[in-house]
């Protein structure tokens, strides 16, 4: 199972996490993200989601969430240029955290220079720093995860279906969910065959998983959480992906 466990730490408390968080005070900000994400996917696919699979993936995302179709309506308006709206860049930062942990942040903006200015100082309050453009790009694989709660199905039957569809993986790190992984073009395909196999996903996305880790204990391990927390509530920053690991039991007691 190559890199099985490369992002099992980070990934099992970014699922809980967010799990927690959909039906917190942040229901706002996942709205903002989203709705950022649905008008730069219309904008350069079209407004058709048959034929524009990052807008399909969006529109899952805001169902997920219990957005109004008001709202995703719109949204998607203002990427065809139907309605008038703001304009989006897509930035891909790079940098570290503490314990020299990789980062990569996709961010979405309509200011770059104030973003850059935030971003930078939210890294250097946790001991971290922004780097050069390519620093750590190449230590993170683009891949498709598809998340799935272990009890709607067992171990071999999801093996069995996903590797016939063309996943490379099944990860079961996590006690209570699956993580299958595929190539990006793959990842239609596979998610196919589990709709078809009335198997649900608890997420479905494009992410960038890390070839190597950095495991982290103790304060490095304390500012590198609080510092994937603010970057994740900044309302420019659609993702993060970091290649860290922490040991079971501060998970536990962080999403517990």
């Amino acid at each position: 199972m190559v890199g099985g466990g490369a992002m099992s730490g980070h990934s099992k408390w970014a699922t809980t996490k967010h799990r927690k968080g959909a039906a917190d005070a942040k229901r706002g900000k996942i709205f903002t993200k989203i709705i950022r994400e649905m008008t730069v996917a219309a904008r350069m696919g079209g407004g058709d989601p048959d034929g524009n699979p990052r807008l399909r993936m969006a529109i899952l995302k805001a169902k997920e969430a219990n957005m109004p179709a008001d709202n995703m309506k719109k949204a998607m308006l203002r990427g065809t240029g139907d309605l008038p709206g703001v304009h989006y860049d897509e930035i891909l930062y790079e940098g570290y955290g503490p314990g020299g942990v990789a980062l990569l942040i996709e961010i979405m903006t309509d200011n770059k220079n104030r973003t850059v200015a935030e971003i930078r100082h939210l890294l250097g309050k946790q001991g971290g720093a922004l780097g050069e453009s390519g620093c750590v790009a190449w230590m993170f694989e683009r891949k498709g995860s598809l998340v799935i709660d272990k009890k709607l199905v067992d171990e071999d039957r999801l093996m069995s279906l996903a590797l016939d569809a063309g996943a490379e993986d099944v990860q079961s790190d996590d006690p209570d969910q699956f993580d299958v992984i595929t190539a990006p073009a793959d990842f239609e395909a596979v998610k196919k065959a589990l709709a078809d196999a009335k198997i649900d996903c608890l997420s479905a996305e494009f992410t960038r998983l890390a070839k190597t880790e950095v495991h982290l204990e103790g304060k490095a391990a304390e500012q590198m959480l609080n510092l994937i927390d603010a970057l994740e509530d900044h309302d420019d920053v659609q993702k993060v992906h970091a290649n860290f690991t922490l040991p079971d039991e501060f998970l536990s007691q962080e999403t517990g």
